[in-house]
């Protein structure tokens, strides 16, 4: 990427990009039509002249000899490192927002539901959001209701919001005030522990009680071999039914990688790793997955490093609002980083 464009280059390339996400089109933009929308202080032919040099650096492209200019890959990733200069969202919209998590700021089980649906509606591509998890799944409340004969039904609710039902078979009856007591108990004596605690004991405990820690740890077990939580994707139809039918094959395709669980795993840990903060902008797959050529996301993590965390992010084709689509995302996060801080750590 070039580091010397000058401040009238980089005008003209920021009237481009935002043109050309505004209303793309495959024969791009004359310097003409440039200089006549924006009322230029500048000739066609000097613009011409910059719009040239921007091809030079590998910002701009012709798609044919007739054709105006379109940005390339290169010049929508120096315009979001470089010429985004505002990209906080407007203040209607934060109340908006806001509001709808404050509603929701007791529902964990919510949060991704509605932060998928909020990214969508107000960037105008696909969401996809992670659930809260941890490297290691903390214990945090259980219950037992007594179903029939001896069969419970264990509800176990870990501090990710993550919560687990299963059905479990005791040797013998047992009244439902004897189940709420051993789940009292154990609630008490596991607050906050992962698996590994929870095993090693010592634990001065019924047989009952025994038998209910071992269940516990084995679901706790199986939810930290579950990488990323459940996954929540909102908005993909839409971006499909809007985009550019040139296009919409290879953001299908995109969308159907996406899909996969282990590429989504991988791809996640290998563009924002572990820690929560800041925006990761990945443009065209950034030459390293290729399966992203056609497509932008815009990602950051939320939660707290010591508790546990999740992905927000957006997608959408290279031409996207991006300026709008890294506050939407940088905004949501925030939210949501504060309703982890504020019920967990």
């Amino acid at each position: 990427m070039s580091s010397t464009l000058s401040a009238r280059q980089e005008l003209i390339l920021s009237l481009i990009v935002r043109e050309y996400m505004q209303l793309p089109r495959s024969g791009g933009i004359s310097s003409k039509a440039l200089v006549e929308k924006y009322d230029l202080s500048l000739s066609p032919a000097t613009v011409r002249s910059e719009m040239v040099a921007l091809g030079d650096a590998g910002l701009l492209y012709q798609p044919h000899t007739s054709a105006g200019r379109v940005p390339s890959d290169g010049g929508y990733r120096y315009f979001v490192q470089r010429l985004v200069q505002d990209d906080t969202l407007p203040a209607p919209e934060q109340r908006l927002i806001s509001h709808q998590f404050y509603q929701a700021r007791a529902d964990v089980g919510q949060w991704s539901r509605l932060a998928a649906s909020v990214l969508a509606r107000h960037t105008q591509s696909a969401a996809l959001v992670t659930a809260l998890h941890s490297g290691h799944a903390r214990f945090k409340h259980l219950e037992l209701i007594a179903t029939r004969e001896r069969q419970v039904l264990m509800v176990l609710v870990l501090q990710s919001g993550q919560v687990h039902q299963q059905i479990v078979s005791f040797d013998r009856e047992l009244a439902q005030t004897e189940l709420s007591a051993v789940a009292t108990k154990v609630t008490q004596a596991c607050q906050g522990m992962v698996a590994q605690e929870i095993e090693s004991g010592p634990w001065e405990m019924s047989d009952v009680q025994i038998q209910v820690l071992q269940l516990v740890v084995g679901v706790m077990h199986s939810d930290d071999a579950f990488a990323s939580g459940e996954i929540y994707l909102d908005g993909f139809q839409t971006l499909l039914a809007d985009n550019d039918p040139a296009q919409s094959t290879p953001v299908r395709n995109a969308m159907q990688v996406l899909e996969q669980r282990d590429f989504l795993e991988d791809f996640l840990a290998q563009a924002l790793g572990p820690q929560v903060g800041g925006v990761q902008v990945v443009i065209a797959g950034e030459g390293k997955w290729e399966e992203l050529r056609a497509c932008s996301m815009v990602l950051a993590r939320y939660g707290a490093d010591d508790v546990a965390t999740g992905t927000v992010g957006v997608f959408g084709p290279t031409h996207m609002a991006y300026d709008r689509a890294i506050g939407t995302v940088r905004f949501v996060a925030e939210l949501m980083t504060n309703l982890v801080v504020e019920n967990y750590a």
